[in-house]
């Protein structure tokens, strides 16, 4: 009876946060991916090079730099353009940036572009952007293994942030069609 207890109390003391925490974060919410015509979107950017890993502490910079520049920055956007299953974390390379007006005057060192609307298949989570990416990414490779197609670049993922602190934002990530 004493090792049904200690096993029962390790569960509730230890795994059920864990498991509640994850839950909470969005890991077990469904990606969903479908085929789609992709939305116009302007954003302010810059060039990264290096470890994809460090993106949010550079789009922490970037939206620092365009506030400066009395822009609003919108939604955040990555532009991947290497994959980094197969490139060296030193050789990955990507924009970063945010949605911005049509009407916005960006100033070097930033650079704007415009992505045009096009047919997309696009991989769609609610999830915190620490699990997200991985989500969507598996679920569009899941998708296209078996049409015997892998991801395609460049990719295109906006974070839209969720409303409150208690919902996770929503990762949406743009393959070329």
């Amino acid at each position: 009876m004493l090792i049904k207890k200690s096993w029962l109390g390790f569960l509730f003391a230890f795994l059920l946060p864990i498991v509640l925490i994850f839950a909470w974060w969005g890991a077990f919410n469904h990606t969903d991916v479908r085929e789609t015509r992709s939305v116009p979107i302007r954003y302010a950017y810059v060039d990264f090079y290096g470890n994809l890993a460090d993106v949010s502490a550079a789009q922490d910079k970037l939206r620092a730099a365009i506030i400066a520049q009395h822009i609003e920055p919108g939604d955040p956007v990555v532009v991947l353009f290497t994959d980094p299953r197969v490139t060296k974390t030193n050789e990955q390379q990507a924009q970063i940036g945010y949605v911005i007006a049509p009407n916005a005057l960006v100033i070097r060192p930033l650079k704007s572009a415009v992505l045009p609307a096009h047919n997309v298949l696009q991989a769609s989570v609610r999830a915190s952007m620490g699990l997200a990416p991985g989500m969507a990414y598996q679920a569009l490779y899941n998708y296209l293994k078996p049409q015997g197609k892998d991801i395609r670049l460049p990719t295109v993922e906006r974070y839209t942030p969720g409303t409150s602190i208690n919902q996770m934002g929503t990762l949406t990530v743009d393959m070329p069609d």
